[in-house]
């Protein structure tokens, strides 16, 4: 049968049309994978060819406010296997198991997983630089040795559980090494190489590094001077009262910033699997909670003052050594009482009738406003995990008995760090800051501050006026009260005394309490807050003015010098007791003659350097207080030099 010309020409075209249209179909489709797909698969088949030997970052340094490292990092490699590209499994298994003292079984089951690569863990992490240079050294196939580090805390167990501890992963597990994880982690690198299906490297292909991105260094408000000094009181109390712990804050007032804290027993954060984890779980400052005893008066006596229910200096009690309420009787710790006294005294005698009676005047109402004001009740929003926030009575459970208990602290639980929050408000113009200790984050490159803390106003409890009462009220405590342990010549110091009860199956011990101190100077202008707890002190009288004083003392005389704080006069005179040795008030004795000395320092001991028949210096300054038998140090020389 014959097909028509027509026919024949709409076949062709529609064959040309089929074949333009197929071809078509498929320039698309190659244009689309090389031009929109062909990045993607590159990466996917560089992607399964590649093997990654990881670079961890370097987790960022915490470092006081001078810049002191507190915590930093160490050079620690880690040994990685690919285990296609292992030769010989036996041999290889053999020789790293000697060099990293590891079971060879152990080795051979890690080195023939059928994975692209895989990390010797046991006894290959985080080894030593000597370790890292042997492994390298024999040169096995398939065995890579790859750049790691470990957390390293310079000063031991120094603030130790503030900083907390990092694990084997740099991942921070207490302290602030656990609140500030995120920012002081930083980002992993790599260094990939390529191989074939059966993991060898192929030579045409160079190796890729990706450079890890470290964590930021964190700056904190401590200062390394003042957390020194407390960790030698601790350690001297500790040797001293073979205390069941001790517990050390300072703070500035004015700010919030926490320049100290410590407490015992500690622990080295590099040896922490040692320790039982009650011991490094427990950040005492801030989780402890406890009767405060005689240091919550303060909050009494703010309160009393601020609501004009008290004259301090004309109005007077009577103290016979307790006082009634409620059919129970409130012992005053002096037996026999304080007789007659004004509330000034009352204060400085720490005598609980008086602030029953404070208490008393003010009501249940006002009272414990007051000290839901001061911060007590709830957490102080410290940057540090595991803070307590304390017990205190129902509102609708408080009858007159717990009113007066709690007037002088007894009966309601507070934190260390509440308290030291609360005396600040108290002292330093009613002002009650957010405590904190993390200043700033820094970028390690650049040195540059990427975000920084400031302090944090949370409000205004009491006035001016109230609180200028409070620190004269304080000062009296420490130079005429049962203060005076605290005493520093010189520096203007306030602060209070406590001594609390512990309780166990709701009855209070025998003989087994906690002894503090808080304190405060200079009391007209107040720069550091420091309080000081020990716990069941043994061998001693336990009482907050005996134990816990001397060291709140000692911790503000060295603290405020470190700290370029000079000394003041106005100081209230110290009501001197038998036990305090007598002082002599340095003369001055610059331009006098070495032989006029026999008639002026009968009660001070000399000692002299250089030569001549002039004093041209000396040492300690005209005008500073010495015990007597102390040594005066004098620099000799002629008249010419005294008068230059």
């Amino acid at each position: 049968m014959r097909v028509s010309n027509v026919t024949v020409r709409r076949r062709l075209i529609f064959v040309l049309v089929f074949g333009l249209a197929f071809f078509f179909v498929i320039s698309v489709r190659l244009g689309y994978v090389q031009f929109v797909l062909g990045n993607m698969l590159t990466d996917q088949a560089l992607d399964s060819w590649s093997r990654n030997i990881p670079f961890e970052p370097k987790r960022g340094k915490i470092l006081d406010r001078n810049d002191v490292v507190l915590a930093t990092n160490i050079s620690a490699p880690t040994v990685f296997v690919v285990p296609r590209q292992v030769k010989e499994p036996e041999d290889t298994a053999e020789k790293l198991a000697a060099v990293l003292n590891i079971s060879k079984t152990e080795v051979y089951k890690r080195i023939t997983k059928k994975e692209s690569i895989v990390r010797i863990d046991n006894g290959g992490r985080k080894i030593s630089n000597n370790k890292a240079k042997e492994v390298e050294a024999l040169n096995l196939s398939g065995v890579f040795v790859a750049e790691d580090s470990k957390r390293h805390y310079p000063y031991g167990a120094y603030l130790s559980h503030v900083l907390g501890f990092a694990g084997i992963d740099s991942q921070g597990l207490t302290g602030l090494e656990l609140y500030y994880d995120d920012q002081l982690n930083g980002k992993k690198g790599h260094v990939s190489f390529f191989s074939d299906a059966r993991g060898r490297r192929m030579p045409s292909l160079s190796d890729k590094y990706e450079k890890p991105k470290d964590g930021y260094d964190l700056r904190l408000t401590t200062d390394s001077r003042v957390q020194t000094i407390i960790e030698r009181e601790l350690d001297i109390a500790q040797a001293t009262y073979n205390a069941d712990g001790a517990i050390a804050i300072a703070m500035n007032p004015n700010t919030g910033e926490i320049l100290g804290m410590s407490s015992r027993p500690d622990f080295d954060p590099e040896e922490y699997k040692r320790v039982a984890p009650e011991v490094y779980n427990r950040n005492l400052p801030v989780w402890a909670q406890y009767e405060p005893g005689s240091t919550f008066k303060i909050i009494t006596l703010a309160a009393a003052l601020e609501e004009g229910k008290v004259d301090l200096e004309n109005d007077h009690f009577h103290d016979p050594g307790s006082i009634e309420v409620a059919g129970r009787k409130l012992k005053c710790w002096k037996a026999g009482g304080h007789g007659s006294q004004s509330f000034l005294e009352g204060v400085q005698n720490s005598c609980n009738p008086g602030f029953v009676i404070l208490g008393q005047r003010l009501g249940k109402d006002k009272l414990f406003s007051y000290i839901k004001d001061f911060g007590f009740g709830e957490k102080t929003g410290v940057d540090l995990a595991g803070e307590g926030k304390g017990i205190l009575f129902p509102l609708d459970r408080v009858g007159p008995l717990e009113l007066a208990t709690t007037a002088f602290g007894q009966g309601v639980s507070v934190t260390p760090i509440q308290q030291v929050a609360a005396v600040s408000a108290a002292v330093n113009g009613g002002y009650l800051y957010e405590p904190y200790i993390a200043k700033e984050l820094v970028d390690p490159v650049t040195g540059k501050v990427v975000s920084k803390q400031t302090p944090k106003l949370k409000r205004k409890v009491i006035s001016e006026e109230t609180s200028k009462e409070v620190r004269h009220a304080l000062e009296s405590v420490v130079a005429q009260g049962t203060g005076k342990n605290a005493f520093v010549d010189g520096y203007r110091v306030g602060g209070k005394t406590g001594t609390a009860q512990k309780a166990e199956g709701g009855v209070y011990l025998k003989n087994n309490h906690i002894v503090s101190f808080i304190g405060m100077a200079p009391a007209n202008n107040p720069e550091i807050v420091v309080y000081v707890a020990i716990d069941n002190p043994k061998e001693t009288l336990q009482f907050g003015g005996i134990v816990a004083a001397p060291i709140v003392g000692n911790i503000i005389e060295d603290s405020l010098s470190a700290m370029g704080v000079e000394k003041q006069k106005g100081q209230i005179e110290k009501e001197k007791t038998w036990l305090d040795a007598p002082e002599v008030v340095v003369p001055n004795l610059v331009g006098k003659k070495t032989k006029e000395l026999t008639n002026l320092l009968y009660n001070l001991k000399i000692e002299t350097s250089g030569k001549g028949n002039y004093i041209v210096q000396q040492a300690p300054q005209a005008g500073v207080k010495l015990q007597a038998g102390k040594t005066i140090r004098l620099f000799l020389g002629d008249k010419k030099d005294v008068e230059d």
